[in-house]
Formats: C-alpha cells, sequence, structure tokens
C-alpha cells in the first residue's frame, strides 16, 4: 500500500485519543483553560460517567472573532514562538484540548470577553463545526460536552464504570483545588452537590478542606534552585494508599515517582510498613529548568536538575517531622509545687505525706479519676541506685555479625552534653504510675492515661542518641593497612566516586582499585567490615535513583535502627520507677520519640472520658 496523508478526521480522533484519553483528562484540560482565563469562580458539572460535562467560569472570556479559531488544532493564546515553551505561565499552550473534545463529542462553546458586550457561541458536532451565532452567556465561559465518544466506540468501550469515572473526576478536581486556593471551585454530579470549596486565604487552609484533615502542618525551604512548600499531616494520621501524596511542579499538578519517594524518606522510622502520609507538595523552579512538554496530558515533567528535586522536597519535609510539630514538645509544666510538696512529706520521693479526709471535704472529691502529686526530682532520678542506663545497649555476640555490629563498639552512646531541666518536658511531666505485662508503663495526664512501650521508647532514644553521635561526627574512624575491595558495576562505582567526598564526610574514605572494583581505605569504627559491601551496594542504588548525601545517611540509619532494635530493653523486663523516669526524661531530648524507628507507636493514650463511658458513669 502506498503512503496516504491522512484525512482531518482520523488525525483529530487520534489526537483525541492522546489528550482525551478518558473524562477526568477532558475536565483537567477545561478547568486548565478557566484558570488561565484568570477565574475566580469555576463550576464542574458531570453525569453519565463524565460523558456529560459542562465547565462554567467567569475568566476574562474568549472573543467572538476567536470563536471558530478557538476550536481548530494547535490555535491558542498561550504562545507564539519557540522559546516560550521554555518559560511558560501558563497550564495550556498547545491549543489541542479543544480541538480534540470536538472530534469525538457534540460541544457547545459560549462566551462573552470581558471587553464586549453581545455574548457569543459555536457548535461542533464531532467535528462539523457551525459559525458562530449569539448567545445568552451572562459572564466568562462555558463548555458544553455531550455524547463522549460516540463516534469512537473503540474508546467507549475502554470507559470503566461510571462510579469509577466520576472518582476520576473528583481526584482531578480536588488537584485543581489544592493548585489554586484562591478560586472557588464547585462540583455537580448527576444533579447532587459532591464537592464545594469556598475562596481560601492560604494553601493550609484549602488542604484541610480538600484532605478533610483539621490539624494540618506546614513548612517551606528555598535554595538557588528550588522552592519547596509542602503540607504534611502527622505520622499518626495516616492513609493505607500513596494516593494522598499530591504533587505539584510549577502549580502543575503532576505524577512524579521520585517525588513521591522524597516523601516518602522524610518520613523514615516514622511509619510502619503500608502506611502512608496526607502531604501535599509545591514545588517552583525557574521555568527554564523544567520540560512540561513530555506527555500528552501534561501529567509528567522532567527537571533538569531531579536529584536536585528530590533533595529540596526531603529537605524541607524531614526538617519540619524531626520537629514533631504534633507534639507539644516544648510544653513548660511548673512542677516546683509539686516538687516541694513531695520533699516536704517523708522523705520518699514518690510519696506525698499522708492527710485526713473527711467525706463531706471537697479535697476527697478532688481525687476522684485523679492522684495526689507523685512528682520526684530530677536529681534523685539522676541519683538513682539503679544501674540502669537509658542510652546504654549492649548486642549479644551472636547478633552483632547479622546486623554489622563491630564487636569493638563502644557498650554504651555516650551522654556527654545532656542537661536535665528543672522545667520538664512532655514526657518527663507524665505522672508515672507503674508498669503492665512488664512491658508497658503506665502514666497519667491531667485528662488521660498514657501507655508507654517501654522497648520502642528505649529503642528511639538509643537510635537518635547513635545519629547524634554519627552526625556531630563523634565517633572513631579505622584506616585499613590495605584497601578493602567491593566489586561493582561501572555504574554505581562512578556515582560512588563523584560522592566521594560527601562519603567521606560520613568517615569513609573511597578510591577506584579497578574497572569495577572500589577501595573502601577507611571506615568508622561503630561499622563492621562484613557488612561494607551491602553497605555501598544499597548506598551506591540510592545514589542512582534519587543522589545526594541523604541516601548515604539513609544506609547507616538503617543500621542504627537495627543496632538500637537489638540492643535495648525488653519486653517482660521489670523497671523502678526511677528506672522509667530516666527513660521519659531521655525521651524529651529526641523530638521523634512518639515512634520506634521502625515507626511503630511509642505510646497510646485513653481519656478519663472515654473510660467513664466504659464504666458507664456518662453517656
Amino acid at each position: 500500500m502506498s503512503i496516504q496523508v491522512l484525512s482531518s478526521e482520523i488525525v483529530n480522533q487520534i489526537a483525541a485519543g492522546e489528550v482525551v484519553e478518558r473524562p477526568s483528562h477532558l475536565v483537567k484540560e477545561l478547568m486548565e483553560n478557566s484558570l488561565d482565563a484568570q477565574s475566580d469562580q469555576i463550576t464542574v458539572e458531570v453525569s453519565e460517567g463524565g460523558r456529560f460535562v459542562r465547565v462554567q467560569d467567569n475568566g476574562s472570556g474568549i472573543f467572538s472573532s476567536d470563536l471558530e479559531k478557538a476550536l481548530q488544532r494547535h490555535a491558542t493564546s498561550k504562545i507564539t514562538q519557540t522559546d516560550d515553551l521554555w518559560n511558560l505561565h501558563t497550564f495550556g499552550f498547545r491549543g489541542e484540548a479543544l480541538a480534540s473534545a470536538a472530534a469525538v463529542s457534540q460541544l457547545t462553546l459560549k462566551s462573552i470577553h470581558k471587553t464586549e458586550k453581545k455574548p457569543s457561541q459555536i457548535e461542533s458536532v464531532f467535528g462539523k463545526v457551525a459559525g458562530v451565532k449569539p448567545s445568552s452567556q451572562s459572564a466568562g465561559t462555558e463548555i458544553q460536552i455531550e455524547n463522549l465518544f460516540e463516534n469512537v466506540p473503540a474508546r467507549l468501550k475502554f470507559l470503566k464504570s461510571e462510579s469509577s469515572e466520576i472518582s476520576q473526576i473528583k481526584s482531578v478536581f480536588k488537584a485543581l483545588a489544592l493548585a489554586h486556593h484562591g478560586v472557588e471551585f464547585k462540583l455537580i454530579a448527576n444533579g447532587q452537590l459532591q464537592l464545594f470549596y469556598p475562596k481560601r486565604a492560604t494553601r493550609l487552609e484549602r488542604a484541610a478542606d480538600v484532605l478533610e484533615k483539621k490539624v494540618l502542618f506546614e513548612a517551606q525551604s528555598q535554595n538557588s534552585s528550588f522552592n519547596c512548600h509542602v503540607v504534611f499531616s502527622s505520622p499518626h494520621d495516616v492513609a493505607r494508599t500513596s494516593k494522598q501524596i499530591w504533587v505539584f511542579a510549577q502549580n502543575r499538578w503532576v505524577q512524579d515517582r521520585a517525588i513521591i519517594t522524597a516523601v516518602m524518606d522524610a518520613y523514615r522510622s516514622l511509619l510502619m510498613h503500608g502506611e502512608y502520609p496526607y502531604a501535599v507538595v509545591w514545588l517552583e523552579c525557574k521555568p527554564d529548568e523544567i520540560d512540561v512538554n513530555i506527555h500528552p496530558t501534561k501529567s509528567q515533567i522532567k527537571f533538569q536538575d531531579p536529584s536536585g528535586a528530590f533533595r529540596a522536597v526531603h529537605h524541607c519535609l524531614r526538617q519540619a517531622l524531626e520537629k514533631a510539630p504534633w507534639i507539644p514538645q516544648n510544653l513548660k509544666v511548673d512542677m516546683q509545687a509539686d516538687i516541694a510538696r513531695a520533699n516536704a512529706g517523708d522523705g520518699s520521693p514518690f510519696f506525698a505525706e499522708s492527710q485526713t479526709l473527711k467525706f463531706t471535704d471537697h479535697t476527697l472529691e478532688q481525687t476522684h479519676f485523679k492522684s495526689k502529686s507523685f512528682a520526684s526530682t530530677a536529681e534523685e532520678a539522676n541519683n538513682s541506685s539503679s544501674a540502669f542506663s537509658v542510652t546504654s545497649f549492649s548486642v549479644p555476640y551472636q547478633e552483632r555479625a547479622e546486623i554489622g555490629v563491630e564487636s569493638r563498639v563502644m557498650d554504651s552512646v555516650s551522654t556527654e552534653g545532656r542537661q536535665t531541666n528543672e522545667v520538664r518536658g512532655y514526657w518527663s511531666s507524665l505522672q508515672v504510675l507503674g508498669q503492665a505485662n512488664l512491658t508497658y508503663i503506665i502514666c497519667q495526664k491531667e485528662d488521660r492515661l498514657v501507655f508507654v512501650d517501654q522497648h520502642a521508647a528505649h529503642e528511639r532514644v538509643v537510635y537518635e542518641s547513635l545519629m547524634r553521635s554519627w552526625k556531630n561526627n563523634n565517633f572513631q574512624v579505622q584506616s585499613y593497612l590495605f584497601p578493602l575491595a567491593i566489586d561493582l558495576s561501572e555504574e554505581k562505582l562512578e556515582v560512588l566516586l563523584k560522592n566521594s567526598e560527601e562519603i567521606q564526610k560520613m568517615g569513609f574514605e573511597i578510591e577506584q582499585l579497578g574497572p569495577e572494583s572500589l577501595g573502601i581505605k577507611s571506615a568508622p569504627h561503630l561499622i563492621k567490615d562484613s557488612s561494607l559491601p551491602v553497605v555501598f551496594e544499597r548506598m551506591a542504588q540510592d545514589l542512582l535513583n534519587s543522589g545526594g548525601s541523604f541516601a548515604i545517611e539513609k544506609k547507616i540509619s538503617d543500621l542504627f535502627a537495627t543496632m538500637a532494635c537489638h540492643s535495648v530493653i525488653r519486653a517482660g523486663q521489670s523497671l523502678s520507677i526511677a528506672e522509667i523516669q530516666q527513660l521519659l526524661q531521655s525521651m524529651d531530648e529526641f523530638a521523634l520519640s512518639s515512634f520506634c524507628p521502625h515507626g511503630r507507636p511509642v505510646s497510646v493514650e485513653k481519656t478519663f472520658t472515654e473510660l467513664e463511658k466504659l464504666f458507664g458513669r456518662i453517656n
């Protein structure tokens, strides 16, 4: 068969298959056109699983003389020359959406430009365009799509159920609402109002609306290449899929696995397997450092510096998480009166002075579901005769080979520089009641009971102590008489050598021994020699995937987490009150003490109100 030039009808249907793959893509394109028109009120109506779509806005509108051109392929007001592709400030720029939609549906376009007095409209029936005529549109633009894919049965049969398609449309709607907090959005599905987002002053407020979360936190960071703004949830508040991680580049909703990985890695040691955070990431860079023209639906992008983008998101979110904003970390509890009462008693730090109370005494009523102060001073806890140390750890000899701990490692983490504040933090302000099942520490606050997993709590303390020593270079480095050789692929060898300066800051000195051989000239004393091949193999893979010194720290973090798990207080181990208080006091030193290094929660709370309901005291 000889080469034929395809008809415009076939060309338009091919283009429609790329741009309008399913109804949600069409809704996205039409809503983005409304946003480009500076609309601040957008209403979307859908039915029949998205085969009927109507989008109304109050934007600047389209000139009546431009209506016919609006339905032609590659007709746009967004760009005029090639260089504009690298300096985009709009969502649309190809001029394909309306033409593609018109080719596979019955389309009606109504609009009135803000400088004109009379509205106009134009219709297209599966690509056959009628002339422009007067309309009744009062402001902005209205686009109505009917019988989508009616003339393309092959495309029509690949549509999913109505509920599934509507769900996809909702996702697109939510994404655009997250990107534009100053715009009012309304979604009507099958005649019923499904979603409504009023204008908001901040991204945090809009994120709370869309994610349906009352408590969220935010962080921002800026460097020479990227501006990053993140809204995120507490590790206590998680989803079961990654669908609640929303990524925006240049305020454009995109699917970027690397950025999602950066978010998940920032939550490292805070989430259990199968848990995902609620997070919204806005990442901005110079227009010429990002390519948005690599996918027909513009859902994928390419950064000139993908590693820089990864690091920007990871650094911004990790720093915010390490402050643990969900915990009243800076809680200042005035314990002076309690300490004075405890010291004024019989000399015991744990028992208050005995009193005789009358049944009619108001003081007796105050003891219901409460307790007299059992507070002890920090000095008494520190001077306890117990040999227990919350930061000490030892690893059984038979386990050291498994987790890569050198037998010469210190049996305790240095506590030099630790200070005890007279004013206590969140954990040390808890009143210790005792220990249950030799596993759970029972404490109380003013309005609730707090159960602390002693193994998980001590595990976090030791892990953070190890990481702090590591980051402060408070460790010994051993040099080898002959370099330890590790076989790696050329690609992995190259990326390790490229990052040799960052690696050296972590205590490793490396060199190339051959085309596929890496030499380790020195390494930290904490890491066993036999574990180095695995460490560098995984480190190289992470550097290839994401880049940056965080990949090195991640491998060290994994090792330390395993070391801590195998070396701390076990379930079933008896602790004295003084030992418990010392553990709680040490937890206050680290912001992330709410979780063990593997993401398990350290504590569970039960309010007195819940207990009273269980006992039938209140309804």
